[in-house]
């Protein structure tokens, strides 16, 4: 068989998925944009004169059909479609904001410099109805295509090439991450010792160990893959990577670097060309300054707004709790914070009085009284209006009240007993970096039902990537993990 004919059915294929969604974006843009749109001249001009001859109406009609057209092919020329932006991130959100904001500040801008009055309420209804519709659209999308992704369809077809224990960590990252729409079926080791079947910890088969171009162009080849990762500890020499790429790019076959850096988000990486290299800088995250300042002013507008309207629910739970079982209505638990410090964060109370005392004991039936977190299951020590409200994290809204005093956060790791901490290993006292949250990655990616080596790695994620954005997509997310009451005990 030539090569040729080994490179159609991949052809096939790679236009399988991405045409079909090409397709079905381009349709929703459109119905989207022609709704924004003919919905503002509607309320701005009504429908009622739409044939009229007058000149107003007809230059108004001429633009909004303009406006369309240039909205519709923007979002194309600025790569909102792109297949590998597709279900994961938010580079397709921060396109599709961008291509709009960019074609009506061009509207402004000529408007301006030719002096055409264009009615403000006009362009002003049609931009934001639009961006939001066309992101409620693309999240609807992103949607369908996760859970296609989620049983193997349409995704990329990866290849990987590396060492033994970094392949192993990429099939284990992309098979963790399946809405990024990377499926690994095949990896191959150039130098490693004969005998490997397939990757350690995986079924991903090991196509061999050959280290020369032509063997491994050929097994590229002959997989049908859509795109190759390249991963670190590759015994590759650089002018055959080379080459690799150049291959590559005439068979419509991706080429994916990826280094050995676990757990840091884009904005931390800066890529610097030198000598043709291209050098990958990681920042080092600090949250000071105006970040801080940020944090704090967000987290004290939320909170102060939360606890003005939630005020008839604080009542309502304080009342049960003092009602259903004698006792004190709010708990205080010192717990750690920020650097080591020490406070009393609050809950409504959902145990017995003097549940502490019983805590050893359970722990030690349990057999986790060495690991770092201290979670009973059944805890027979809690009431039965505390199941309810740990269930809903109702038991958790005082803690408002230490956002506004600055001892927590809104969003932050979740704060720790003194004899929690003293298990920590270096890695987990990084936790202490950031002030502690309310809610956190752990609590939004399965809560009490993470190990603790997963929710250490979540933690830890946050505190070296934090921005202010990420924070408020965990509070959007923390609504989700509270009504499903996924982990909570």
């Amino acid at each position: 068989m030539t090569t040729k004919e080994r490179v159609e059915p991949q052809a096939i294929k790679l236009d399988d998925w991405r045409s079909k969604y090409s397709r079905r974006l381009k349709l929703i843009d459109a119905g989207v944009v022609i709704w924004a749109v003919a919905g503002a001249y509607g309320v701005r001009f009504g429908f009622s004169d739409i044939g009229s001859d007058t000149t107003q109406d007809v230059r108004y009609l001429v633009l909004s059909a303009a406006l369309v057209l240039s909205w519709w092919l923007m979002l194309g020329f600025w790569g909102s479609r792109e297949a590998r932006i597709l279900g994961s991130g938010s580079e397709e959100y921060k396109r599709v904001i961008a291509s709009s904001a960019w074609l009506f500040g061009a509207l402004a801008v000529t408007s301006y410099a030719v002096r055409i009055d264009t009615a403000r309420g006009f362009v002003g209804l049609a931009f934001p109805a639009g961006a939001l519709g066309l992101l409620a659209a693309r999240w609807l999308v992103r949607q369908h295509l996760s859970l296609e992704r989620k049983v193997g369809k349409s995704s990329a077809r990866v290849l990987i090439i590396g060492g033994p224990y970094s392949v192993a960590h990429l099939v284990r990252s992309l098979n963790s991450a399946p809405s990024a729409g990377y499926l690994p079926v095949a990896a191959h080791l150039p130098g490693a010792p004969e005998g490997t079947s397939t990757v350690p910890g995986s079924s991903i088969p090991v196509t061999g160990v050959q280290s020369d171009f032509d063997s491994i162009l050929a097994i590229i080849i002959e997989t049908h893959v859509d795109a190759v990762a390249v991963s670190a500890g590759v015994n590759l020499h650089p002018k055959d990577l080379r080459r690799l790429g150049w291959d590559l790019a005439a068979r419509d076959i991706g080429m994916i670097l990826a280094p050995a850096l676990t757990d840091v988000a884009g904005p931390r990486i800066h890529t610097q060309p030198v000598a043709g290299l291209p050098l990958i800088h990681v920042s080092t995250p600090k949250l000071t300054g105006g970040k801080k300042v940020a944090k704090r002013a967000f987290d004290i507008a939320v909170a102060g707004l939360l606890v003005a309207f939630l005020s008839p629910l604080f009542l309502a739970l304080a009342l049960l709790v003092r009602v259903t079982d004698p006792g004190p209505v709010f708990y205080r638990q010192e717990r750690i914070g920020l650097r080591g410090t020490t406070f009393n964060m609050l809950k409504f109370r959902s145990m017995k009085v003097n549940a502490d005392a019983q805590l050893q004991a359970l722990l030690e039936a349990q057999g986790s009284n060495d690991t770092p977190l201290f979670k009973i299951e059944n805890d027979p020590r809690i009431t039965p209006l505390g199941r309810v409200l740990r269930k809903y994290s109702l038991d958790e809204l005082p803690q408002l009240l230490n956002v506004l005093g600055g001892t927590m956060s809104l969003v932050g790791p979740r704060p720790q007993r003194e004899g929690e901490v003293a298990l920590y290993d270096d890695a987990a006292h990084r936790r202490l970096y950031v002030s502690p949250g309310m809610s956190g990655l752990w609590q939004v990616s399965g809560r009490s039902n993470l190990s603790w080596e997963e929710s250490i790695r979540l933690d830890l994620y946050y505190v070296e990537n934090w921005s202010l954005m990420g924070d408020v997509v965990i509070l959007l997310k923390t609504f989700k993990a509270v009504f499903a009451s996924t982990g909570a005990f």
